[in-house]
């Protein structure tokens, strides 16, 4: 398969189109996180419903990302990525029109369908048509144009949502996606694997789809009905049985849409535990974060979308030479550094209390950011050259599918299980803080139904003003409990991130057939 140099002509077009594919995506996720405060109010939903709004995205998403990866290989790594933005293009427009929660749910599950064909195209097509000398520069050169691009995502998204427009953060990806489909249709070239079986792995499909459905709806279900009701425990029993299947289905197919010999390369097995780990402190962190801010912490959207340029600044300027690093020096070092760096900004983050608002956010929230963003920047280029140098190129879709999966489920996950700890840690927050007030059995019941809304919680209209004001503290108070045990359970992934990297990764990837 005949290859380009980063620099040329049909080497930019490569790198302009996937970077342009890849920014959908992650405009999206950062984004969204940033308006969560404005479109629970603006649709009435609940701290339930925003993590569907979450999960049906990641869930999809991480379900069908290995078909995905999986199609590329065998059809085209160009087709599969047009077919990817085309349907996240449609499911962005259908979103932004949603007028109810059930419905932005649905139109989630569409984007998640885009996104699993996008999202491990625009890599494979990287490592398939840049030369592979250039590999760990060129995927560095993504990561920082991706963060470039994505920059205003949040800082824009926080603007519209202050001004009532939280709906316009679905329609940023329309102008992008139809840039990354001309440029793919005119001027790149396909790459595919020629000797692959044009066969596509339905029942393993079906079986981590249902899987991680079941695990997904279980975790949800505990902070409403508790683990011993048989929704919960149910769920979890099957989505688990149904993960083991989809295990001893893709041993036994002839053309699995996870081959399990690549993980016989303790470098990819190693590369892809630190990816679930540190993604699932990662997005947890930066999720729980942002409600902070602005629910409890006073900031307007906007102000929270800002708070990460020392982040996005860092990934900027310094994620080609951290690839270019690793390229020459091996990946081994920043995999180790990097996540234990993350982790110990999470750590920080986790002790920020009351403040007195964005005035205060130099001494509170940027040290903790600063370190975050640090060691996300040692970490992301060294990882993602590291995953596609482990395998040989005709694996490449499968491999970036496999990954991305990886760092996925880990969101679905960590959304899942860290929603339903933040639940109950608000709860026993709450119940210490409200217990030497004077409420009557009625009046308790009503404060304590609204930790279901986490920081949107609202004193109950029942209460007269001085007590209203006694639980509004509680509130706060609460919330911030539940988020310092969020932050440093996050802080403790990322360190565990960094013990894989310790473990298994290896300065000499062996290529895999």
């Amino acid at each position: 398969m005949a290859t380009v140099a980063l620099g040329s002509s049909a080497g930019k077009w490569v790198m302009g189109s996937a970077i342009l594919a890849s920014s959908m995506a992650f405009i999206d996720g950062t984004a969204l996180n940033v308006v969560m405060p404005a479109l629970q109010k603006g649709l009435n939903a609940t701290a339930p419903d925003l993590l569907w709004i979450l999960n049906a995205y990641l869930l999809v998403l991480a379900s069908l990302i290995l078909i995905g990866g999986s199609l590329g290989d065998k059809l085209g790594r160009k087709k599969i990525l047009m077919w990817g933005i085309l349907i996240f293009s449609i499911g962005s427009a259908a979103c932004g029109l949603s007028p109810t929660v059930n419905w932005l749910i649905a139109f989630r599950v569409l984007q998640g369908a885009g996104g699993a064909l996008m999202i491990p195209g625009s890599l494979a097509l990287i490592s398939t048509s840049i030369n592979p000398e250039e590999r760990g520069k060129s995927i560095g050169t993504w990561s920082a144009f991706t963060v470039l691009v994505t920059v205003g995502g949040p800082i824009l998204g926080g603007a519209l949502a202050d001004w009532g427009l939280w709906r316009f953060i679905f329609f940023i990806n329309i102008p992008i996606g139809i840039g990354a489909f001309l440029a793919l249709w005119t001027k790149v070239n396909e790459t595919r694997d020629e000797d692959a079986v044009h066969s596509v792995d339905f029942p393993g499909a079906i079986a981590i789809a249902l899987g991680l459905a079941a695990v997904t709806f279980g975790f949800l279900r505990i902070p409403a009905v508790g683990f011993y009701n048989w929704q919960a425990y149910g769920s979890l029993t099957a989505g688990v049985i149904l993960l083991i299947g989809f295990i001893i289905i893709e041993a036994k197919s002839k053309n699995p849409m996870m081959p399990l010999t690549l993980f016989s390369n303790m470098t990819f097995s190693g590369v892809n535990l630190l990816t679930f780990f540190l993604y699932a402190g990662l997005g947890a962190g930066m999720l729980f974060m942002s409600l902070d801010m602005v629910q409890v912490q006073g900031y307007k959207q906007v102000q929270s979308g800002l708070t990460f340029l020392p982040f996005t600044t860092l990934m900027i300027l310094a994620s080609r030479f951290f690839g270019s690093l690793a390229d020459k020096h091996g990946p081994r070092l920043f995999l180790i550094l990097g996540p234990a760096l993350a982790g110990a900004g999470l750590f920080m983050l986790s002790f920020v209390k009351q403040t007195q608002g964005p005035s205060d956010y130099w001494t509170t929230f940027f040290p903790g950011i600063l370190v975050l963003g640090l060691g996300m920047t040692f970490t992301v280029a060294p990882l993602t050259a590291t995953v596609m140098a482990s395998v040989s190129d005709h694996f490449s879709g499968t491999a970036s599918g496999i990954n991305n999966a990886m760092t996925r489920i880990s969101g679905v996950f960590a959304n899942a299980i860290f929603g339903a700890l933040a639940v109950l840690f608000f709860s026993g927050a709450l119940q210490a803080e409200i217990k030497n007030v004077s409420l009557n059995p009625t009046q308790k019941q009503a404060v304590m139904a609204q930790v279901a809304n986490l920081g949107n919680a609202k004193a109950p209209a029942m209460l007269n003003s001085q007590d209203k004001a006694i639980v509004a503290k509680a509130y706060h108070t609460g919330f911030i409990a539940a988020y310092a045990n969020i932050m440093r359970l996050s802080a403790g992934l990322g360190f565990l991130g960094a013990l894989m990297s310790v473990l298994f990764i290896r300065n000499k990837a062996v290529k895999k057939e």
